[in-house]
């Protein structure tokens, strides 16, 4: 592929994720090919926003420079009641589920064309920028973060979660694109390294930057977090990284169980599935909206679990509409489908009806708690998270059953 890296996009930031379009090029995109004409260093960066101060003041922020976050009165409106959609060819039972609370074509158009413009800066072709526009990870984060319209807030989200995507696919999940369960262990230990940059180890750092500027993921992960440090507070960027190693472990279970061709109980996968979740994704949900959720009530465990619930209820539709394409890799993605098929012999429209009722009894579950804990008085920020929990199952649930990707 020739690297179009030293094109540098109109109002380009130097932390872009290019990682999505990876996800639908079939060969190649993890290769060294990819190279930037200046890495951006993680070092460099983490120092020089720890004396600069982590956040910027602006009108679409209630966090200040000196990382103080002010409540917002949570908007009064009347909220659309969860219904019983229909999805993929409608032969099975409908998925309940809330309605999107936006649909902006304009808005997810421009998230996607600055995606694409740093997708390209970190050495993406042309052709594999045109894939990333197809797959339309704009009009997912539109869908998801309804509670912000900021472009730039908005494309943090869209570079983490293809970054996450990216990493998944071609690391853990594609064995067509390059994942290799023997090496998925210490590739993901080298994400933690782009992630969360490493303190100066003198003569051993250079093999650790080489190694990080010499692949796509690596990179992605790197200006992904660099851009999302320049809108989070130190606390919230750590939310995600520590998320982010928890879903590494589940994906570390998931690649012994496939090399030991092992038929894993249903729970056993479910657990798992917990901390491997959209979860990850929302842990991003106050940053973009420019708030800030205080540490000691976003690990409470009664928000938690709601966390996990909304999390859980998105990754069971993630799982049941690619059900199909899981099934046909070489060595078969475990899939909460696929896993209650093998457990109980039976077929896989059986197994997506359980799925299917799973998912609906969750999202009863997180609904009936969300209203407990609104009616109990809960702060402003607690409000607007647990809305923007809701939001995120509204608008993954409408961007996965319109997406070609899963049809």
């Amino acid at each position: 592929m020739t690297s179009i890296a030293e094109q540098q996009p109109p109002n380009s930031i130097e932390s872009a994720s290019a990682l999505s379009s990876a996800l639908t090029v079939p060969k190649g995109l993890g290769s060294s090919a990819f190279t930037l004409p200046e890495r951006f260093s993680s070092r460099e960066s983490y120092s020089a926003r720890s004396q600069s101060g982590s956040v910027v003041d602006d009108p679409n922020t209630l966090c200040d420079s000196g990382n103080t976050c002010r409540p917002r009165m949570v908007p009064q409106y009347a909220e659309p009641p969860c219904l019983n959609r229909e999805w993929g060819d409608g032969s099975a039972s409908p998925l309940y589920c809330p309605p999107p609370d936006r649909d902006d074509d304009r808005l997810a158009a421009e998230v996607d064309d600055r995606l694409i413009a740093w997708a390209s800066g970190l050495g993406l072709t042309e052709q594999d920028a045109e894939d990333l526009r197809r797959i339309g990870f704009g009009r997912l984060i539109m869908l998801t973060h309804t509670d912000c319209d900021d472009p730039d807030r908005l494309l943090l989200a869209a570079q983490m979660d293809t970054a996450w995507w990216m990493a998944d696919d071609l690391f853990a999940d594609d064995t067509a694109r390059g994942a290799i369960p023997e090496e998925l262990g210490p590739r993901l230990s080298l994400v933690m390294a782009a992630m969360d940059p490493q303190p100066e180890m003198g003569e051993f750092s250079p093999p650790l930057d080489d190694a990080l500027a010499g692949h796509l993921v690596f990179r992605a992960f790197e200006s992904a977090v660099a851009h999302l440090n320049r809108h989070a507070t130190p606390a919230q960027t750590h939310r995600a990284c520590y998320a982010t190693a928890a879903m590494f472990v589940s994906w570390n279970a998931y690649s012994s169980w496939r090399q030991s061709e092992r038929t894993i109980p249903a729970w056993q996968y479910l657990a798992a599935r917990q901390n491997d979740s959209f979860y990850t994704s929302m842990t991003l949900i106050d940053p973009v909206a420019g708030y800030r959720l205080p540490d000691e009530i976003f690990y409470r465990t009664r928000v938690r679990h709601e966390a996990f619930r909304a999390g859980t209820a998105a990754v069971l539709v993630n799982d049941l509409m690619s059900v199909d394409r899981d099934a046909a890799d070489e060595i078969p993605v475990c899939n909460m489908v696929l896993q209650v098929a093998a457990e109980r012999g039976c077929s896989l429209s059986e197994a997506t009806e359980i799925v299917v009722d799973l998912h609906n009894r969750v999202v009863r579950d997180f609904e009936a708690e969300r209203l407990a804990m609104r009616m109990a008085g809960s702060p402003p920020e607690l409000q607007l998270y647990l809305r923007g929990l809701r939001s995120w199952m509204a608008g993954s649930f409408e961007w996965h059953n319109t997406n070609p990707r899963y049809r």
